[in-house]
């Protein structure tokens, strides 16, 4: 492994994780409501991008997983400190269960929607460069994240949110996420094009998935 994939893959379980942490704040752009792990969370889609379009399908599906493994212990490391009883003099326990007192429902939502929104943006990158020829990059990683991050909201609204907020409201909710994580991309796009093509050319990497499987859970193959 080189040491850009790895700095890479350091970075996507960074994103994973703060995307976690900040999706406990709740801010106000106007009309416009949204979590704070909306600041961090397109970063790992972009991420997923680049590793795919130089690496391959192989090594984004490796990502994938170990972002999943660690942001899943995270989570129950958090869950654990957060079940222990807290020091007499401890006054934190209000902010602290706001922050790692995530609901299993929300948490395993999460930990679906991420597996298949990720899965999706990482095929779909891999299937249109081999029809494209390798030709418009900006093209193929702006409808990865789409469909990515269309499948990830269509998960993750309804199966933590059903009961909660109403079904009328569930789709506005889901269309505004998709469309602030897509213009997300657009604007990083430029800085990500740099980054790919500086990828390629210190690792002297352009994989083509031909002839691969596409099974999830074919770790061992990269």
């Amino acid at each position: 492994m080189s040491v850009l994939f790895m700095l890479f893959g350091i970075l996507f379980c960074v994103c994973l994780i703060t995307a976690n942490v900040l999706e406990t704040k709740q801010m106000a752009f106007g009309p416009v409501t949204i979590t704070g792990g909306l600041l961090v969370f397109p970063v790992s889609y972009i991420i997923n991008d680049c590793v795919c379009e130089v690496w391959g399908f192989r090594r984004a599906r490796l990502l994938i997983w170990v972002g999943f493994a660690m942001n899943f212990l995270f989570v129950m490391f958090g869950a654990l400190a957060d079940a222990i009883p807290g020091a007499p003099y401890w006054t934190g326990d209000s902010g602290f269960h706001a922050v790692f007192g995530l609901a299993p429902r929300v948490a395993g939502a999460s930990f679906v929607a991420f597996l298949v929104g990720s899965f999706i943006n990482a095929y779909v990158m891999s299937r249109m460069k081999l029809s494209q020829g390798g030709r418009h990059f900006s093209v193929r990683a702006v409808a990865s994240t789409v469909l990515g991050e269309t499948a990830d909201s269509l998960v993750f609204f309804p199966l933590a949110l059903s009961g909660v907020v109403p079904m009328s409201q569930m789709p506005s909710l889901i269309i505004s996420q998709v469309v602030l994580k897509t213009l997300y991309e657009v604007v990083a796009l430029p800085l990500t094009v740099r980054v790919v093509r500086f990828t390629k050319r210190h690792e002297g990497e352009d994989v083509y998935d031909r002839g691969i499987s596409y099974n999830i859970f074919n770790v061992r193959g990269i």
